[in-house]
C-alpha cells in the first residue's frame, strides 16, 4: 500500500494532473483535499483530451474511487455538469464520494468575489471570481452552508434564508443586484437531487481504506506558493496547497502519509497578480507561453511566464517535505540556445538565497542567473533519460542539486506515454 501526496511547487499550472493519472493507474482512490473550480487539472490519453475542475482525475481509470474531501468548496452546478460530461464520453462517475463536510460556493459567492475584487482598483489579487474566497471567509467565520445541509431541503431553506438576508446588505454596499432567495432555493435543491446519493463519511471511508491496505493519491490543487499560509501573501488562494493540506483537509492523519511528490514545471509560470521575480515581459517569455500553450485551464487567461525558479521551488519542497520531484514540460525549452537558471535573488543590494516570507520583499527581487546550454532536438517521442540530449540531461541534473530534491519524472509532453521514468519505485503505488 501507498498514501502519496502530490503538490504543486510554484504557482500552479505545472502538471499536477498528469502525475495523479500516472499514478491513478495503480491506486484504488484519489482525493481533492483543498480548493474548489478555480482549479483546473488537465489529463491526455492519446487523442483524448479531458478537463477536470472538481471531479479527482482519478475518475478516469476504471476501479478507483475518486473522493471529494472536507476541504474543498464545492460548486454544485459545476459538479453536476462534470460528471454529466463524463458520462457523455463514456465514463462512469458512480464510485465518486462527497465529504458532507464540504463547503458549498453560493451565487452570493460568486457575486461577492466580483464586486470586491472590482473594487481594488489597481490593487486586485487575480481571483478567478468563481467564489471561492467568499466561500472559504464564510467556513471561517462559521456562517457557511455545507453538502449535509444542502441535501437537507428544510435545513437548507433556514440556512439559505439566513445568508442571503446577511449577505443581500453587503450587496448593497457595492451597489450590486439582490440575491433571489426562491430562485436559488430552487435550483440549488435540484443540484442536491444529483449530489445527495455521493454524500458519504469521506474521512471515515479513507481510514478504514487505509487500515485495509488501499492506495491512495492525494490530489493536490493549486501549489505550495499560492497557499494561504506558505505562499505569497496576499496573492494567494484561500486553502492550504501544500502536502499538510491533505491531512488537513481529509482527516488522514500525517502518520499515515508515506510520501509527498512535487510537481514543478522546467520553467516558471504564474497566473493573476503577484511578485514572480523571474517573469519575462519580453520575446523569450512570449516564445515559452506559446510553446508551452500557457493559457489558464479554467479562465483561458495567458500565463506570466519566466525562467526557473530554484530559491522558489526549493523553499517549495522544504515546507512540502518532498521525496522527489516531477519534472513536466522539458520538451517546451527545446530550441533554445541558452537556459537560464534563478540561483538566489539581489534583494537591495543583498545576495538572497531563501525564499522571502513577505511579497512585498519578494517584489524587489532580481534573480541572479546560472547560464546553461540549450538543445535543439524535439524531446517529445524520448522515453529513456539517457536518451535526452546531454544538454537536456545537465539541465535536470542541475535543477535537482539546486533544489535539493531528486528528480522521478521528466515530462516531454502532454500526453500519458510521454514520460520519463527515473525512478519507478517513488512512482509505485
Amino acid at each position: 500500500m501507498a498514501n502519496v501526496v502530490v503538490v504543486g511547487m510554484q504557482w500552479g499550472d505545472e502538471a499536477k494532473g498528469k502525475v495523479v493519472d500516472y499514478l491513478a493507474q495503480g491506486a484504488d482512490y484519489v482525493v481533492r483535499y483543498n480548493g474548489g473550480n478555480n482549479a483546473g487539472h488537465t489529463v491526455v490519453i492519446g487523442d483524448e483530451v479531458y478537463k477536470f475542475h472538481t471531479v479527482p482525475v482519478g475518475v478516469l481509470n476504471e476501479g478507483v474511487t475518486g473522493v471529494i474531501a472536507d476541504g474543498v468548496v464545492l460548486d454544485p452546478k459545476v459538479f453536476v455538469e462534470e460528471i454529466r460530461g463524463l458520462r457523455d464520453r463514456g465514463i462512469g462517475a458512480e464510485k465518486i464520494k462527497i465529504s458532507g463536510n464540504a463547503h458549498v460556493i453560493m451565487p452570493y459567492h460568486r457575486l461577492l468575489d466580483l464586486l470586491e475584487e472590482s473594487s481594488k482598483g489597481d490593487k486586485k489579487i487575480g481571483t478567478t471570481g468563481r467564489g471561492i474566497g467568499p466561500c472559504y471567509a464564510d467556513k471561517a467565520s462559521r456562517t457557511g452552508i455545507r453538502i449535509v445541509e444542502l441535501i437537507d431541503p428544510d435545513r437548507f431553506r433556514e440556512r439559505l434564508s439566513d445568508c442571503v438576508r446577511s449577505k443581500n446588505k453587503l450587496i448593497s454596499v457595492y451597489d450590486g443586484e439582490q440575491i433571489n432567495e426562491r430562485e436559488v432555493y430552487d435550483e440549488y435543491c435540484s443540484h442536491a437531487r444529483v449530489i445527495a446519493p455521493f454524500v458519504a463519511d469521506t474521512s471515515a471511508l479513507l481510514y478504514e481504506a487505509s487500515r485495509e491496505c488501499a492506495d491512495i493519491v492525494f490530489e493536490g490543487a493549486h501549489a505550495s506558493l499560492l497557499d494561504i499560509d506558505y505562499g505569497t501573501y496576499p496573492f494567494v488562494t484561500s486553502s492550504h496547497c501544500v502536502a499538510g493540506g491533505a491531512c488537513i483537509g481529509t482527516g488522514v492523519a500525517p502518520t499515515m502519509i508515506d510520501r509527498v511528490i512535487g510537481v514543478a514545471k522546467s520553467y516558471t509560470t504564474r497566473v493573476g497578480a503577484g511578485p514572480c521575480p523571474t517573469e519575462m515581459r519580453d520575446e523569450t517569455g512570449d516564445r515559452i507561453r506559446e510553446q508551452g500553450n500557457e493559457y489558464g485551464t479554467t479562465t483561458g487567461r495567458p500565463r506570466r511566464c519566466g525562467w526557473f525558479d530554484a530559491v522558489a521551488v526549493r523553499y517549495s519542497a522544504r515546507i512540502n517535505g518532498v521525496a522527489c520531484i516531477a519534472l513536466s514540460l522539458l520538451d517546451v525549452l527545446s530550441g533554445f540556445d541558452t537556459l537560464k537558471i534563478c540561483t538566489a535573488y539581489d534583494i537591495e543590494g543583498r545576495r538572497v538565497h531563501d525564499f522571502p516570507s513577505a511579497a512585498a520583499v519578494l517584489a524587489k527581487a532580481i534573480p541572479i542567473y546560472e547560464e546553461m546550454p540549450g538543445w535543439d532536438e524535439d524531446i517529445s517521442q524520448v522515453r529513456s533519460f539517457h536518451d535526452l540530449p546531454a544538454s537536456a540531461r545537465r539541465y535536470v541534473e542541475r535543477i535537482a542539486h539546486l533544489i535539493e530534491a531528486p528528480i522521478c519524472m521528466v515530462s516531454v509532453g502532454r500526453r500519458r506515454d510521454q514520460s520519463i521514468i527515473l525512478d519507478a519505485e517513488m512512482l509505485r503505488m
